[in-house]
Protein backbone atom coordinates (compact mmCIF):
# COMPACT_ATOMS: atom_id res chain seq x y z
CA UNK A 1 0.00 0.00 0.00
CA UNK A 2 1.11 3.41 -0.43
CA UNK A 3 2.42 5.96 2.32
CA UNK A 4 -0.34 8.71 2.61
CA UNK A 5 -0.64 11.45 4.61
CA UNK A 6 -3.86 12.78 6.15
CA UNK A 7 -3.64 15.58 8.00
CA UNK A 8 -4.73 17.99 5.14
CA UNK A 9 -8.16 15.52 5.05
CA UNK A 10 -8.61 15.14 8.76
CA UNK A 11 -9.64 18.77 9.77
CA UNK A 12 -10.18 20.07 13.83
CA UNK A 13 -13.97 18.55 13.58
CA UNK A 14 -14.81 16.66 10.67
CA UNK A 15 -12.92 14.95 7.47
CA UNK A 16 -13.07 17.49 4.17
CA UNK A 17 -11.50 17.46 1.25
CA UNK A 18 -11.52 16.70 -2.97
CA UNK A 19 -12.15 13.33 -4.54
CA UNK A 20 -10.69 11.64 -5.17
CA UNK A 21 -7.06 12.84 -4.97
CA UNK A 22 -7.69 13.49 -1.31
CA UNK A 23 -10.40 11.34 -0.09
CA UNK A 24 -11.15 7.89 -2.46
CA UNK A 25 -12.39 4.53 -1.41
CA UNK A 26 -9.02 3.43 0.03
CA UNK A 27 -9.16 6.41 2.53
CA UNK A 28 -12.90 5.96 3.79
CA UNK A 29 -11.96 2.58 3.95
CA UNK A 30 -9.14 3.19 6.12
CA UNK A 31 -10.92 5.40 8.24
CA UNK A 32 -13.90 3.22 8.77
CA UNK A 33 -11.72 0.84 10.43
CA UNK A 34 -10.06 3.08 12.00
CA UNK A 35 -13.27 4.44 13.22
CA UNK A 36 -14.54 1.00 14.59
CA UNK A 37 -11.16 0.70 16.04
CA UNK A 38 -11.12 4.26 18.10
CA UNK A 39 -14.52 5.01 18.64
CA UNK A 40 -16.75 1.88 18.35
CA UNK A 41 -14.25 0.32 20.68
CA UNK A 42 -14.35 3.19 23.49
CA UNK A 43 -18.32 3.03 23.35
CA UNK A 44 -17.69 -0.54 23.40
CA UNK A 45 -20.75 -0.05 20.46
CA UNK A 46 -21.36 -3.26 18.27
CA UNK A 47 -22.90 -1.10 15.32
CA UNK A 48 -22.59 2.10 13.72
CA UNK A 49 -24.96 4.58 11.30
CA UNK A 50 -23.72 5.70 8.36
CA UNK A 51 -25.48 8.05 5.54
CA UNK A 52 -24.87 10.59 2.81
CA UNK A 53 -25.98 13.39 1.10
CA UNK A 54 -27.07 14.13 -2.66
CA UNK A 55 -22.91 13.82 -3.43
CA UNK A 56 -22.42 11.43 -6.68
CA UNK A 57 -19.21 10.63 -5.18
CA UNK A 58 -21.19 9.95 -1.79
CA UNK A 59 -22.62 5.84 -2.25
CA UNK A 60 -18.50 4.34 -3.28
CA UNK A 61 -17.42 6.02 -0.40
CA UNK A 62 -19.78 4.75 2.17
CA UNK A 63 -19.69 1.16 0.55
CA UNK A 64 -15.78 1.57 1.22
CA UNK A 65 -16.02 3.15 5.00
CA UNK A 66 -18.67 0.70 5.68
CA UNK A 67 -16.30 -2.35 4.65
CA UNK A 68 -13.25 -0.62 6.39
CA UNK A 69 -15.85 -0.96 9.98
CA UNK A 70 -16.75 -4.44 9.46
CA UNK A 71 -13.40 -5.46 8.73
CA UNK A 72 -13.00 -4.86 12.62
CA UNK A 73 -16.18 -6.98 13.21
CA UNK A 74 -18.38 -4.53 13.71
CA UNK A 75 -21.93 -4.31 12.42
CA UNK A 76 -22.97 -1.37 10.16
CA UNK A 77 -27.09 0.33 9.82
CA UNK A 78 -26.71 2.06 6.30
CA UNK A 79 -29.48 4.77 6.90
CA UNK A 80 -29.00 6.00 3.08
CA UNK A 81 -29.23 10.07 1.70
CA UNK A 82 -30.00 11.90 4.95
CA UNK A 83 -29.15 15.29 6.07
CA UNK A 84 -26.97 15.82 9.15
CA UNK A 85 -28.99 16.23 11.82
CA UNK A 86 -31.03 13.31 10.29
CA UNK A 87 -27.52 11.03 11.06
CA UNK A 88 -27.50 12.40 14.43
CA UNK A 89 -31.18 11.59 15.07
CA UNK A 90 -30.33 8.20 14.27
CA UNK A 91 -27.25 7.95 16.11
CA UNK A 92 -28.89 9.93 19.20
CA UNK A 93 -32.82 7.44 18.62
CA UNK A 94 -30.77 4.08 18.22
CA UNK A 95 -27.70 4.99 20.47
CA UNK A 96 -24.96 3.91 18.02
CA UNK A 97 -21.75 6.24 16.80
CA UNK A 98 -22.61 7.66 13.09
CA UNK A 99 -20.44 8.63 10.48
CA UNK A 100 -22.11 11.33 8.21
CA UNK A 101 -20.60 11.87 4.50
CA UNK A 102 -21.09 15.37 3.41
CA UNK A 103 -18.46 18.15 2.42
CA UNK A 104 -21.71 20.83 3.56
CA UNK A 105 -21.15 24.08 1.79
CA UNK A 106 -17.98 22.85 -0.38
CA UNK A 107 -18.79 22.78 -4.15
CA UNK A 108 -19.25 20.01 -6.34
CA UNK A 109 -15.44 18.21 -6.42
CA UNK A 110 -15.62 17.73 -2.09
CA UNK A 111 -16.61 15.77 0.40
CA UNK A 112 -16.05 15.01 3.41
CA UNK A 113 -17.04 12.72 7.15
CA UNK A 114 -18.91 14.01 9.94
CA UNK A 115 -18.28 11.56 13.06
CA UNK A 116 -19.73 11.41 16.09
CA UNK A 117 -20.00 8.96 19.13
CA UNK A 118 -23.01 7.04 21.18
CA UNK A 119 -25.88 9.24 21.54
CA UNK A 120 -24.65 12.02 18.62
CA UNK A 121 -21.49 13.22 21.03
CA UNK A 122 -19.19 14.56 18.98
CA UNK A 123 -15.88 13.47 17.67
CA UNK A 124 -13.47 16.14 17.39
CA UNK A 125 -9.32 16.30 17.13
CA UNK A 126 -9.84 16.20 21.48
CA UNK A 127 -12.05 13.62 21.33
CA UNK A 128 -10.80 10.90 18.51
CA UNK A 129 -10.40 12.34 15.23
CA UNK A 130 -6.36 12.89 15.75
CA UNK A 131 -6.48 9.17 16.92
CA UNK A 132 -8.65 8.23 13.73
CA UNK A 133 -6.26 9.67 11.95
CA UNK A 134 -3.31 8.59 13.14
CA UNK A 135 -4.50 4.77 12.31
CA UNK A 136 -5.89 5.06 9.48
CA UNK A 137 -2.17 6.43 8.25
CA UNK A 138 -0.61 3.18 9.62
CA UNK A 139 -3.17 0.68 8.26
CA UNK A 140 -2.75 2.83 4.87
CA UNK A 141 0.71 2.46 4.97
CA UNK A 142 0.06 -0.99 5.53
CA UNK A 143 1.32 -1.27 9.28
CA UNK A 144 -1.94 -2.90 10.58
CA UNK A 145 -3.31 -5.61 9.10
CA UNK A 146 -7.29 -6.64 8.97
CA UNK A 147 -7.60 -8.78 12.04
CA UNK A 148 -8.90 -12.71 11.43
CA UNK A 149 -12.52 -13.20 12.40
CA UNK A 150 -15.58 -13.02 11.52
CA UNK A 151 -16.61 -9.81 9.47
CA UNK A 152 -19.94 -7.38 10.86
CA UNK A 153 -23.06 -7.06 9.10
CA UNK A 154 -24.86 -4.53 6.73
CA UNK A 155 -28.16 -3.57 7.17
CA UNK A 156 -30.36 -1.30 5.47
CA UNK A 157 -32.39 1.51 7.32
CA UNK A 158 -34.71 4.06 6.86
CA UNK A 159 -35.41 7.07 9.38
CA UNK A 160 -36.48 9.45 7.52
CA UNK A 161 -40.23 9.36 8.58
CA UNK A 162 -38.90 8.68 12.33
CA UNK A 163 -37.18 11.45 11.79
CA UNK A 164 -39.85 13.59 10.61
CA UNK A 165 -41.70 12.45 13.83
CA UNK A 166 -39.36 13.07 16.30
CA UNK A 167 -39.35 16.62 15.00
CA UNK A 168 -43.06 17.69 14.68
CA UNK A 169 -43.29 16.22 18.39
CA UNK A 170 -40.85 19.01 19.68
CA UNK A 171 -42.41 21.76 18.27
CA UNK A 172 -46.48 21.82 17.66
CA UNK A 173 -47.67 23.80 14.81
CA UNK A 174 -50.86 22.41 14.58
CA UNK A 175 -52.70 25.61 15.92
CA UNK A 176 -50.89 28.32 14.10
CA UNK A 177 -52.59 30.92 11.99
CA UNK A 178 -51.77 29.71 8.28
CA UNK A 179 -48.35 30.60 7.09
CA UNK A 180 -46.61 30.50 3.58
CA UNK A 181 -43.10 30.28 3.68
CA UNK A 182 -40.49 29.73 0.59
CA UNK A 183 -37.74 27.58 1.50
CA UNK A 184 -34.52 27.61 -0.60
CA UNK A 185 -33.26 23.80 -0.36
CA UNK A 186 -30.21 24.95 -2.90
CA UNK A 187 -30.29 21.20 -4.60
CA UNK A 188 -29.17 20.39 -1.08
CA UNK A 189 -30.71 17.86 1.38
CA UNK A 190 -33.35 20.46 2.71
CA UNK A 191 -35.12 19.17 -0.51
CA UNK A 192 -34.99 15.85 1.01
CA UNK A 193 -36.29 16.25 4.29
CA UNK A 194 -38.46 19.22 3.91
CA UNK A 195 -41.20 17.71 2.58
CA UNK A 196 -41.08 15.18 5.53
CA UNK A 197 -41.15 17.29 8.10
CA UNK A 198 -42.96 20.10 6.92
CA UNK A 199 -45.50 18.37 4.63
CA UNK A 200 -47.00 14.76 4.77
CA UNK A 201 -44.60 12.76 2.69
CA UNK A 202 -43.74 11.21 6.41
CA UNK A 203 -47.13 10.62 6.15
CA UNK A 204 -48.02 12.98 9.31
CA UNK A 205 -50.39 15.07 9.30
CA UNK A 206 -51.04 18.37 7.04
CA UNK A 207 -49.53 21.57 9.02
CA UNK A 208 -50.54 25.01 8.09
CA UNK A 209 -48.01 25.74 6.38
CA UNK A 210 -48.20 26.32 2.39
CA UNK A 211 -44.22 25.75 1.19
CA UNK A 212 -43.19 26.96 -1.80
CA UNK A 213 -39.81 25.15 -2.91
CA UNK A 214 -37.28 26.74 -4.54
CA UNK A 215 -34.36 24.44 -6.17
CA UNK A 216 -35.62 21.26 -4.38
CA UNK A 217 -34.14 18.75 -6.70
CA UNK A 218 -30.77 16.27 -5.50
CA UNK A 219 -27.87 17.79 -7.21
CA UNK A 220 -24.51 17.86 -5.42
CA UNK A 221 -23.21 19.87 -8.53
CA UNK A 222 -25.42 22.95 -7.33
CA UNK A 223 -26.31 24.00 -10.67
CA UNK A 224 -28.30 27.27 -8.91
CA UNK A 225 -26.11 28.61 -6.75
CA UNK A 226 -23.20 27.07 -3.61
CA UNK A 227 -25.78 25.65 -0.92
CA UNK A 228 -23.91 28.27 1.53
CA UNK A 229 -26.40 30.88 2.62
CA UNK A 230 -23.83 32.59 5.09
CA UNK A 231 -22.94 34.00 1.68
CA UNK A 232 -25.62 37.01 0.76
CA UNK A 233 -25.47 36.19 -2.65
CA UNK A 234 -26.25 32.70 -2.68
CA UNK A 235 -29.55 34.41 -0.58
CA UNK A 236 -30.68 36.81 -3.48
CA UNK A 237 -33.25 34.12 -5.04
CA UNK A 238 -34.94 33.47 -1.94
CA UNK A 239 -35.43 36.96 -1.19
CA UNK A 240 -37.04 38.12 -4.56
CA UNK A 241 -39.23 34.55 -4.08
CA UNK A 242 -40.29 35.76 -0.81
CA UNK A 243 -41.29 39.12 -2.13
CA UNK A 244 -42.64 37.84 -5.20
CA UNK A 245 -44.74 34.98 -3.61
CA UNK A 246 -46.01 37.41 -0.55
CA UNK A 247 -44.40 35.06 1.58
CA UNK A 248 -44.35 35.49 5.36
CA UNK A 249 -41.46 34.36 5.54
CA UNK A 250 -38.10 32.40 3.39
CA UNK A 251 -36.08 29.79 4.62
CA UNK A 252 -32.60 28.90 3.34
CA UNK A 253 -30.84 25.65 4.06
CA UNK A 254 -27.04 24.17 3.48
CA UNK A 255 -25.78 21.79 1.42
CA UNK A 256 -26.10 19.14 4.17
CA UNK A 257 -29.27 21.24 6.14
CA UNK A 258 -27.97 20.94 9.52
CA UNK A 259 -27.74 25.15 9.28
CA UNK A 260 -30.69 27.16 8.56
CA UNK A 261 -31.18 30.59 7.23
CA UNK A 262 -34.37 33.23 7.71
CA UNK A 263 -35.31 36.13 5.20
CA UNK A 264 -38.63 38.27 6.56
CA UNK A 265 -41.33 39.40 4.81
CA UNK A 266 -39.99 42.10 2.89
CA UNK A 267 -37.05 40.25 1.97
CA UNK A 268 -34.58 41.05 4.40
CA UNK A 269 -31.96 38.35 6.06
CA UNK A 270 -32.45 37.74 9.65
CA UNK A 271 -29.34 37.58 11.83
CA UNK A 272 -28.63 34.07 13.21
CA UNK A 273 -28.13 35.94 16.52
CA UNK A 274 -31.59 37.21 16.29
CA UNK A 275 -33.02 34.10 15.72
CA UNK A 276 -30.73 32.75 18.80
CA UNK A 277 -32.16 35.25 20.87
CA UNK A 278 -36.01 34.48 20.08
CA UNK A 279 -35.24 30.19 20.46
CA UNK A 280 -33.33 30.85 23.56
CA UNK A 281 -36.51 32.95 25.06
CA UNK A 282 -38.70 30.18 23.57
CA UNK A 283 -36.88 27.13 25.09
CA UNK A 284 -36.50 28.83 28.81
CA UNK A 285 -39.93 29.60 28.92
CA UNK A 286 -40.84 25.79 28.16
CA UNK A 287 -38.52 24.16 30.43
CA UNK A 288 -39.75 27.10 33.42
CA UNK A 289 -43.11 25.72 32.35
CA UNK A 290 -42.21 22.44 32.71
CA UNK A 291 -41.04 23.40 36.68
CA UNK A 292 -37.71 24.16 35.78
CA UNK A 293 -36.66 27.43 37.79
CA UNK A 294 -35.32 30.04 35.45
CA UNK A 295 -31.87 30.57 37.55
CA UNK A 296 -31.18 26.59 36.63
CA UNK A 297 -31.71 26.95 33.73
CA UNK A 298 -28.19 27.26 30.86
CA UNK A 299 -28.26 28.89 27.29
CA UNK A 300 -25.03 28.51 25.66
CA UNK A 301 -23.64 30.80 23.10
CA UNK A 302 -20.41 31.69 21.22
CA UNK A 303 -18.12 34.71 21.23
CA UNK A 304 -19.42 36.65 18.37
CA UNK A 305 -22.51 35.98 18.99
CA UNK A 306 -24.82 38.97 19.01
CA UNK A 307 -24.03 41.51 22.70
CA UNK A 308 -28.12 40.69 22.68
CA UNK A 309 -27.93 37.15 23.00
CA UNK A 310 -26.70 36.95 26.55
CA UNK A 311 -28.92 40.08 27.19
CA UNK A 312 -32.27 38.21 25.98
CA UNK A 313 -31.05 35.26 27.98
CA UNK A 314 -30.76 37.50 31.19
CA UNK A 315 -33.81 38.94 30.81
CA UNK A 316 -35.22 35.36 31.16
CA UNK A 317 -34.09 34.78 34.39
CA UNK A 318 -31.47 31.82 32.68
CA UNK A 319 -28.03 31.67 32.84
CA UNK A 320 -25.92 32.66 29.44
CA UNK A 321 -22.79 30.30 29.23
CA UNK A 322 -20.56 31.88 26.97
CA UNK A 323 -17.66 29.37 24.85
CA UNK A 324 -15.61 29.40 21.98
CA UNK A 325 -16.77 29.01 18.19
CA UNK A 326 -17.15 25.74 17.12
CA UNK A 327 -19.42 22.91 17.61
CA UNK A 328 -17.26 20.51 19.54
CA UNK A 329 -16.73 23.31 22.26
CA UNK A 330 -21.19 24.18 22.02
CA UNK A 331 -21.62 20.71 22.67
CA UNK A 332 -19.23 20.08 25.52
CA UNK A 333 -20.48 23.31 27.46
CA UNK A 334 -23.97 22.60 26.51
CA UNK A 335 -23.56 18.82 28.30
CA UNK A 336 -21.48 20.38 30.85
CA UNK A 337 -24.19 22.82 32.08
CA UNK A 338 -27.24 20.61 31.01
CA UNK A 339 -28.47 23.43 28.42
CA UNK A 340 -31.18 23.74 26.93
CA UNK A 341 -30.51 25.73 23.82
CA UNK A 342 -27.32 26.76 22.05
CA UNK A 343 -26.65 28.98 19.02
CA UNK A 344 -24.25 30.29 16.89
CA UNK A 345 -23.67 33.23 14.41
CA UNK A 346 -22.95 30.78 11.63
CA UNK A 347 -26.64 29.53 12.02
CA UNK A 348 -26.03 26.31 14.00
CA UNK A 349 -28.65 25.32 16.49
CA UNK A 350 -28.20 22.79 19.31
CA UNK A 351 -31.10 21.60 21.35
CA UNK A 352 -31.08 19.30 24.62
CA UNK A 353 -34.06 17.64 23.62
CA UNK A 354 -32.13 16.75 20.40
CA UNK A 355 -28.82 14.75 22.36
CA UNK A 356 -27.20 18.73 22.38
CA UNK A 357 -26.74 18.34 18.73
CA UNK A 358 -27.50 20.60 16.00
CA UNK A 359 -30.47 20.78 13.76
CA UNK A 360 -31.21 23.66 11.06
CA UNK A 361 -35.01 21.90 11.03
CA UNK A 362 -36.02 22.13 14.68
CA UNK A 363 -34.76 25.87 14.22
CA UNK A 364 -36.77 26.78 11.79
CA UNK A 365 -40.06 24.79 13.28
CA UNK A 366 -39.35 27.18 16.36
CA UNK A 367 -39.18 30.06 13.86
CA UNK A 368 -42.46 29.28 12.03
CA UNK A 369 -44.16 28.59 15.83
CA UNK A 370 -42.84 32.16 17.00
CA UNK A 371 -44.36 33.78 13.57
CA UNK A 372 -47.43 31.85 14.04
CA UNK A 373 -48.59 32.24 17.03
CA UNK A 374 -49.34 35.72 17.10
CA UNK A 375 -50.36 38.16 14.39
CA UNK A 376 -47.40 40.46 13.68
CA UNK A 377 -45.37 39.97 10.22
CA UNK A 378 -41.70 38.47 11.29
CA UNK A 379 -40.02 41.76 10.98
CA UNK A 380 -42.36 43.45 13.49
CA UNK A 381 -41.32 39.92 15.89
CA UNK A 382 -37.55 40.09 15.46
CA UNK A 383 -37.06 44.14 15.97
CA UNK A 384 -36.50 43.94 19.16
CA UNK A 385 -33.90 41.44 18.81
CA UNK A 386 -32.39 43.30 16.15
CA UNK A 387 -31.04 45.76 18.66
CA UNK A 388 -26.74 46.27 17.63
CA UNK A 389 -24.93 47.09 13.99
CA UNK A 390 -22.47 44.18 13.08
CA UNK A 391 -19.90 43.79 10.96
CA UNK A 392 -20.42 40.44 9.65
CA UNK A 393 -16.99 38.38 9.24
CA UNK A 394 -14.05 40.24 7.77
CA UNK A 395 -11.04 38.03 6.97
CA UNK A 396 -7.49 39.46 6.30
CA UNK A 397 -4.58 37.49 4.88
CA UNK A 398 -1.53 38.47 7.20
CA UNK A 399 2.36 36.88 7.36
CA UNK A 400 2.43 36.77 10.92
CA UNK A 401 -0.86 36.72 12.80
CA UNK A 402 0.28 36.68 16.31
CA UNK A 403 1.79 39.96 15.41
CA UNK A 404 -1.03 41.73 14.14
CA UNK A 405 -3.16 40.52 16.91
CA UNK A 406 -0.69 42.11 19.52
CA UNK A 407 -1.04 45.36 17.59
CA UNK A 408 -4.72 45.65 17.67
CA UNK A 409 -4.17 44.77 21.58
CA UNK A 410 -2.06 47.83 21.94
CA UNK A 411 -4.61 49.74 19.80
CA UNK A 412 -7.24 48.49 22.31
CA UNK A 413 -5.55 49.55 25.27
CA UNK A 414 -5.51 52.89 24.11
CA UNK A 415 -8.90 52.94 23.73
CA UNK A 416 -9.60 51.55 27.28
CA UNK A 417 -11.02 48.32 26.72
CA UNK A 418 -11.59 45.41 28.70
CA UNK A 419 -9.52 42.10 26.91
CA UNK A 420 -10.62 38.58 26.97
CA UNK A 421 -8.74 35.61 25.68
CA UNK A 422 -11.28 33.09 25.61
CA UNK A 423 -11.11 32.42 21.60
CA UNK A 424 -8.65 34.78 20.17
CA UNK A 425 -8.64 38.36 21.25
CA UNK A 426 -11.75 39.89 22.12
CA UNK A 427 -12.14 43.45 23.44
CA UNK A 428 -15.02 45.56 24.91
CA UNK A 429 -15.75 49.17 24.90
CA UNK A 430 -18.59 49.55 27.37
CA UNK A 431 -19.58 52.77 26.93
CA UNK A 432 -22.10 55.14 28.43
CA UNK A 433 -22.97 59.10 28.71
CA UNK A 434 -23.02 59.18 24.88
CA UNK A 435 -20.54 57.02 24.13
CA UNK A 436 -21.48 53.74 22.09
CA UNK A 437 -20.71 50.44 23.12
CA UNK A 438 -18.81 48.32 20.58
CA UNK A 439 -16.95 44.94 20.95
CA UNK A 440 -14.81 43.01 18.28
CA UNK A 441 -13.19 39.72 17.91
CA UNK A 442 -9.95 38.80 16.15
CA UNK A 443 -9.75 34.87 15.36
CA UNK A 444 -6.90 33.08 13.63
CA UNK A 445 -7.68 30.62 10.93
CA UNK A 446 -7.06 26.92 12.08
CA UNK A 447 -5.77 26.20 8.26
CA UNK A 448 -5.61 29.48 6.30
CA UNK A 449 -3.31 32.08 7.21
CA UNK A 450 -5.87 34.50 7.73
CA UNK A 451 -7.47 36.41 10.93
CA UNK A 452 -10.95 37.11 10.86
CA UNK A 453 -12.37 40.19 12.39
CA UNK A 454 -16.09 40.59 14.15
CA UNK A 455 -16.78 44.13 14.95
CA UNK A 456 -20.77 45.01 16.76
CA UNK A 457 -21.72 48.47 17.90
CA UNK A 458 -24.76 50.32 19.40
CA UNK A 459 -24.70 52.08 15.88
CA UNK A 460 -23.70 51.98 12.17
CA UNK A 461 -21.04 54.55 12.56
CA UNK A 462 -19.34 53.24 15.42
CA UNK A 463 -19.44 50.15 13.80
CA UNK A 464 -17.63 51.36 11.20
CA UNK A 465 -15.04 53.68 12.36
CA UNK A 466 -13.78 50.29 15.03
CA UNK A 467 -13.92 47.91 12.02
CA UNK A 468 -11.98 50.12 9.97
CA UNK A 469 -9.50 51.31 12.05
CA UNK A 470 -8.77 47.49 13.38
CA UNK A 471 -8.17 46.46 9.71
CA UNK A 472 -5.87 49.27 9.16
CA UNK A 473 -4.06 48.00 12.06
CA UNK A 474 -4.37 44.42 11.05
CA UNK A 475 -3.17 44.82 7.78
CA UNK A 476 -0.53 47.31 8.38
CA UNK A 477 2.21 44.81 8.54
Amino acid sequence: MTTRSLSDLVKAYDVRGTVPDQLDPEVARALGAAFAEVVLAADDAPACVVGHDMRDSGPALVTAFAEGVRSRGRDVALIGLCSTDGLYYASGALDRPGAMFTASHNPAQYNGIKLCRSGARPVGQDSGLADVRVLAERILAGEVADPDGPQGTLTERDVLADYAGFLRGLVDLSGIRPLRVVVDAGNGMGGFTVPAVLGTQAGLPALPVEVEPLYFELDGTFPNHEANPLEPENLRDLQAAVVAHGADLGLAFDGDADRCFVVDERGEPVSPSAITALIARREVARAVAEGADAADVAVVHNVITSAQVPEVIAATGARAVRTRVGHSFIKAEMARHGAVFGGEHSAHYYFRDFWFADTGMLAALHTLAALGEQDQPLSVLMADLSRYSASGEVNSTVDDAAAATERVLAWGEAEGVEVDRLDGLTLTHRGGDGDPMWWLNLRASNTEPLLRLNVEAADVPTMARVRDAVLAVVRAG
